[in-house]
């Protein structure tokens, strides 16, 4: 129950890392807004298990990249429930290519979706925050962001610049009693890596000192953590989610 009476905003939270995430808080208690963008179903089914769990939920369609939107799902959470203190930044897309065939518009929706969406969020949360003197923000960015990956240029450079925008904002808002931090998953049992053929979960298996793929539990128990007044003096930070893959 260590986050018992905090509302969070998960953004991207109506499958995979992000409902675990969201689920995650729930069951420490927390209630949560259900930020989606195109799967209501998904989104709605999320909503119904964090109530099962207790809690309340408030399902949100938004397209994060876009201001207006983000401004007014941090609007309707203040008025249903008075205050955010946590806002976890994970939505994000990818649109793969080696450079050389890489589209324009595959580059700026990337860069869109993964890092200015969460330049958004933190500005619109940050106001209420500042006035409570207290907040709790994380973003979820890669281990991509840290290594680099050969026909990701775009998803890497959003991933990476999640980590500048992590460090900037813990120092322009801690002050203030924010903490900013940051996660990098590795190889996680999504949607996307279960279409994977058995060869290529092997190799990826091989890079990874725990010898296993990660689940989006394993994720989501750091975010809810970092989340908690257990690391209020934890701010600035990036810690990968790997099996111990970036050592």
């Amino acid at each position: 129950m260590f986050l018992n009476g905090k509302v969070a905003i998960v953004t991207g939270a109506s499958r995979g890392i992000g409902k675990a995430i969201a689920l995650a808080m729930a069951g420490a208690q927390a209630d949560i807004v259900v930020n989606y963008a195109g799967r209501a179903d998904a989104a709605e089914e999320t909503a119904a298990a964090i109530r099962q769990l207790g809690r309340r939920a408030m399902v949100y369609q938004a397209d994060v990249s876009d201001t207006s939107q983000v401004q007014g799902m941090v609007d309707a959470t203040l008025a249903e429930f008075g205050k955010v203190d946590i806002l976890v930044n994970n939505a994000g897309i990818t649109r793969d290519n080696l450079i050389l065939r890489m589209k324009e518009e595959d580059w700026d929706t990337v860069l869109q979706v993964n890092l200015k969406s969460a330049f958004n969020s933190i500005k619109a949360v940050s106001r209420s925050m500042v006035k409570a003197r207290y907040g709790r923000i994380i973003n979820v960015s890669s281990v991509v962001g840290l290594h680099g990956n050969a026909g990701q240029a775009n998803y890497a450079a959003a991933k990476a610049g999640l980590i500048g925008l992590t460090k900037s904002m813990a120092k322009e808002l801690g002050p203030r009693n924010i903490t900013v931090n940051a996660v990098a998953p590795g190889f996680i049992m999504t949607d996307m890596t279960e279409q994977l053929s058995a060869e290529a979960r092997e190799k990826m298996t091989a890079s990874i000192a725990l010898n296993r793929l990660g689940k989006p539990e394993d994720v989501a128990s750091l975010v809810a953590f970092l989340a908690s007044d257990f690391c209020g003096y934890i701010t600035g930070q990036v810690i990968a989610v790997d099996g111990g893959i970036v050592m």
